[in-house]
């Protein structure tokens, strides 16, 4: 074996634990200290979308496995792309399309910019994107990976909508929307449509 040969992986436990096991400490920080947004359920919503967050990695990004020399895989990393949309869906499109719907349902809980249909989905588009490029770019430099497939980057933003809309439905239930309405951390979109500015009439 020469100096190029070589091949290594790394799993999510590795890659992602310790950022998991660091942002948990860092809640709990904040929370001891009762900083607004971080105590009680808005503690709960910031832990349950890292939660998501890394499941979702490490289903798209992991494992990492790099190969060099005799090890890496020959196909060029262009050839791994399939840029053609709805040409050849393979069953991988519906767990896509449901991976993703959390992500909607949660957004506006999080976000103050994910107040309506349109930016909702943006957003999902703009995170699928992202993990399609973490995938080209782990095929390059790494010489190993999984293919980049414009299929999934529609599936994931599909999912995100309709994420977005069983929320909007949800928030129709008076109940439903009182517990929502306590996990929304300040400043989201449901927490802005939960507690409305009031105007103040000036006087003519």
């Amino acid at each position: 074996m020469n100096d190029f040969d070589l091949s290594f992986r790394i799993d999510p436990a590795v890659g992602l634990g310790p950022l998991l096991i660091a942002f948990t400490v860092l809640v709990a920080v904040r929370a001891a200290r009762s900083r607004p947004g971080w105590t009680g359920r808005h503690a709960a919503t910031r832990l349950m979308a890292a939660g998501y967050a890394a499941a979702v990695a490490s289903i798209t990004i992991f494992p990492i496995v790099a190969g060099y020399g005799m090890y890496a895989n020959r196909t060029p990393w262009y050839d791994m792309i399939n840029p053609i949309p709805l040409l050849v869906i393979d069953l991988s499109f519906a767990p896509n399309v449901i991976m993703f719907m959390p992500l909607g349902f949660l957004l506006p809980l999080l976000s103050g910019r994910a107040r309506s249909a349109g930016r909702v989905t943006l957003l999902c588009a703009l995170a699928s994107a992202s993990i399609e490029t973490t995938q080209c770019l782990s095929y390059i430099l790494f010489n190993n990976g999984r293919s980049v497939d414009v299929n999934d980057l529609i599936a994931n933003t599909l999912g995100g909508l309709l994420g977005y809309l069983v929320l909007r439905g949800a928030w129709r239930v008076s109940f439903v929307a009182d517990t929502l309405g306590t996990l929304a951390l300040p400043g989201s979109a449901l927490d802005r449509e939960r507690s409305p500015a009031i105007s103040i009439p000036v006087p003519a």
